[in-house]
């Protein structure tokens, strides 16, 4: 038998910093700006309207401006209507990024290929 150990010493517990009431400084605007940048725009429709990557990131985007929105500060307790788009927003990215979603295609040039999205 060896000697006991020295007691250890009680360490009482630290408080936890208090949450911050709203999101980081700059990152709506960089959300913002993000979400402009993967805008797919009319102009670029028919270039990236087949890339399921390009659809996905820009609803994911999306889904960041409507979380970081002022309306919608983090420590909400309950689901706010920008958290239920938000998650509308993500789940369609998701799908795009599955494979389950796909183009419509154009209005202007025909009927839409089977298993398509319809336009918004």
């Amino acid at each position: 038998m060896g000697p006991t150990p020295a007691p250890r010493p009680v360490v009482p517990e630290r408080p936890q910093a208090p949450q911050p009431a709203s999101w980081p400084e700059g990152s709506t605007g960089c959300a913002a700006q993000l979400h402009q940048l993967l805008t797919i725009n009319d102009r670029q429709w028919h270039a990236l309207k087949g890339q399921p990557q390009r659809r996905a990131a820009e609803q994911l985007a999306a889904a960041l401006v409507l979380l970081l929105d002022p309306a919608n500060p983090p420590q909400a307790p309950v689901a706010s209507q920008q958290r239920l788009a938000s998650i509308a927003l993500v789940e369609n990215g998701l799908a795009w990024l599955r494979g389950d979603l796909r183009d419509s295609g154009c209005p202007q040039h025909g009927l839409a290929a089977p298993g398509a999205i319809a336009p918004d």
